[in-house]
């Protein structure tokens, strides 16, 4: 058995992999009402009391642990650090001392990677060059995916929002209209009552966006009384707009390598419908594309293996 652990801004998460099968279990983060995140001094300390109850209910034997996976950074970049990574890492260096498995540490953004990678079946893509789009609250980014010996895979931005990120349009706009934090998916259910189609044209620089003007114009919408369905569509459609554009310049400087879409707001069936109808894409399952700790289950059975 290999041990993922995930401790990002929102969601703690604990997950046991095989080499086949996944049992994972995972706990949202507490944010007050009408609040549009958390500071990392609350998130370290939610993390802290949520990872005893998580490895409670994993039921996890734990002389079968081969090797310890664990997420203690965003990404693989200089400088990228965030403080409640260290409550994972904390974690996963008692277990791995404890019973003497191996310990493998690597970013969140590799992690989201590779549990959508498994959640469509594609762990092989591991050993080709692919497109993975990384679309959350705190990332909008779409990477160059390829091998390395080292980390199993590197990723490499070919394209980004300038500004704000996809997430924190969804969540600014939800908040606004009185939704709960995070607000995806009961954002992604009111757009569903939405009669309006919107056509929108992107606001792109090259290949990276910008989405700073949906929220804009979400708010004048919500000032001006438009309804709570119409507010969710638009920002959805725009998003959904801005990956699309970015996808087919992608498509034009990259050539037609595997797509792959993760991370939270990917989850969304407005974004999944209208860029599968365009594109041969893979869209991770809603339970594998949100914050989870698959992902680095998966990178210490895959580092384990290739020693």
């Amino acid at each position: 058995m290999y041990i993922g652990f995930d401790t990002s801004n929102y969601t703690t998460s604990v997950a046991l992999f095989d080499g086949e099968n996944m049992l994972q279990e995972k706990q949202l983060l507490s944010v007050g009402e009408g609040q549009r995140g958390l500071r990392q001094s609350d998130a370290v300390f939610q993390h802290t009391v949520n990872m005893p109850e998580l490895l409670n209910k994993l039921e996890c034997n734990i002389e079968s642990v081969e090797a310890v996976g664990v997420s203690t950074r965003p990404r693989n970049a200089h400088g990228s650090y965030m403080p409640c990574f260290l409550v994972g890492k904390s974690t996963a260096v008692c277990v791995s001392r404890f019973t003497g498995a191996k310990l493998y540490e690597t970013s969140h953004q590799v992690g989201h990677i590779l549990a959508a990678l498994y959640s469509v079946g594609r762990l092989n893509l591991v050993q080709e060059r692919f497109i993975a789009f990384h679309v959350s609250g705190g990332t909008t980014e779409a990477l160059l995916v390829e091998p390395d010996k080292d980390e199993i895979i590197k990723a490499s931005v070919v394209a980004q929002s300038r500004d704000l990120k996809a997430g924190q349009a969804v969540d600014r706009a939800g908040v606004m209209l009185g939704l709960n934090f995070p607000c995806g998916r009961e954002l992604d259910k009111l757009s569903q009552k939405s009669g309006r189609e919107f056509k929108i044209k992107p606001s792109m620089l090259g290949l990276d966006c910008s989405l700073s003007g949906v929220e804009n114009k979400a708010v004048k919408m919500f000032e001006n009384g438009e309804s709570a369905y119409d507010i969710s569509k638009f920002v959805l459609s725009s998003i959904s707009a801005a990956i699309e554009e970015m996808t087919s310049g992608i498509l034009n400087k990259y050539g037609a390598l595997p797509f792959v879409y993760a991370g939270g707001v990917m989850s969304n069936s407005l974004i999944k419908y209208n860029i599968t109808k365009k594109f041969n894409a893979y869209f991770a399952n809603p339970a594998y594309s949100c914050d989870n700790a698959c992902g680095t289950a998966i990178y210490a059975y895959l580092k384990d293996k290739n020693e």
